[in-house]
């Protein structure tokens, strides 16, 4: 699944789920270890069954960069519509994350903006992707990120959930229609429902990837 040279850097895949995250590091060079409380079969990387911040306290120091997503469900809108509870580890991640001296990034969704300090917004227009998406990465431990331009939406969305009509761009949350349209247009082939409808566009993370390599050859010099 790779499609880049390794470049050397071992990255830190926290709550990795199925690898979204993972496979865009993977295709900008990085050798990836996935981190996840629940058994992740699908996860096409190393893989270690763990609490997230129990191991990054424990073994984070030991790689060159950390992605951290923690579960968006506390901060999503169609979790708060159905009145679902779930833990909100955003600030205990983050404390972990800084204690380890390395460069890191947090990653979640919109509702968690006011918890999040200074994030970078992806779009999948940013990419060129038949999706929106937007996520928000906030960054740390001397790793920063510019805000790309943000293109215009353009094109209609399907309604949360409903099939995707012809000339509309599917939202693949909650219990969507169309797996197999939302894995072309996700590139992320492997997954299931449940791994797409939480799941970083492997093009977000490549792009942030290709970044942080820049970034720390530039410390290196």
């Amino acid at each position: 699944m790779n499609t880049a040279l390794p470049n050397g850097l071992r990255v830190l895949d926290l709550y990795c789920c199925q690898g979204g995250a993972g496979k865009g590091y993977t295709d900008a060079g990085c050798t990836v270890t996935g981190i996840d409380k629940d058994p992740q079969p699908r996860y096409p990387y190393t893989f270690v069954q763990a609490d997230a911040i129990d191991y990054v306290r424990e073994h984070g120091a030991e790689y060159d960069f950390i992605h951290a997503s923690p579960p968006c469900q506390h901060d999503s809108d169609c979790q708060r519509i159905q009145g679902n509870n779930h833990p909100d580890l955003i600030a205990p991640t983050r404390a972990a994350l800084e204690a380890t001296g390395r460069p890191w990034v947090i990653e979640n969704v919109g509702g968690a903006l006011p918890k999040l300090r200074d994030p970078v917004m992806l779009c999948g227009q940013m990419f060129h992707l038949a999706n929106y998406r937007h996520r928000y990465f906030e960054t740390g431990g001397g790793f920063t990120l510019s805000q790309p331009r943000h293109p215009a939406h353009l094109t209609p969305q399907a309604k949360m959930g409903r099939p995707v009509p012809p000339g509309h761009y599917g939202q693949f949350v909650g219990n969507f229609s169309g797996v197999d349209h939302a894995r072309h247009v996700l590139g992320v082939p492997w997954m299931n429902r449940d791994g797409i409808r939480e799941c970083i566009p492997p093009a977000y993370t490549a792009w942030i990837g290709a970044r942080v390599y820049a970034s720390l050859l530039e410390v290196a010099a």
